[in-house]
């Protein structure tokens, strides 16, 4: 009965591994190279929510369909029982890794839905810009382990 969602899975998956690494690519360039701060406030009200929203929608997706292809490829075994293989190795890191990605995505999400259009204190604007740079930084990481994975699967 649900065949087709196991086999529609890995599709959906990259679809939204790209849509979220290129939105976060995008978002990253915007914030490095739109450094003048009426740019910033004039923009990022605008751009911010929406971009939020669909990030939220395809990491729920993201973590849904790695739910599903976990099923389908007996992963959550290996998961609990590693075996010292580079499937086993490249499995572990990238699921701690995304645990780690959606933690600073939440910390990130809060702070810029509830400063939005607001002037953020000096702690949100770390926590805000550091969870931006790690998230960043992570999705290189766990793109990797992914194609790893992909690669022995």
């Amino acid at each position: 009965m649900f065949g087709w969602i196991t086999e529609w899975a890995f599709h959906v998956h990259l679809l939204m591994a790209i849509s979220w690494i290129g939105g976060s690519v995008f978002m990253f360039v915007l914030g490095v190279t739109l450094r003048d701060k009426k740019a910033q406030q004039e923009v990022y009200p605008h751009v911010g929510p929406i971009f939020g929203w669909f990030e939220v929608a395809a990491l729920v997706t993201l973590l849904a369909t790695g739910f599903i292809l976990g099923v389908k490829y007996n992963l959550f075994t290996l998961l609990m029982h590693p075996n010292g293989t580079e499937i086993s190795h490249a499995l572990m890191m990238k699921v701690i890794l995304v645990a780690i990605l959606t933690v600073a995505t939440i910390i990130h999400f809060v702070i810029a839905y509830r400063t939005n259009g607001k002037e953020r204190t000096r702690k949100e604007q770390l926590l805000s810009r550091s969870s931006s740079m790690l998230i960043f930084i992570l999705n290189l990481f766990v793109m990797h382990y992914a194609i790893v994975m992909r690669d022995i699967l």
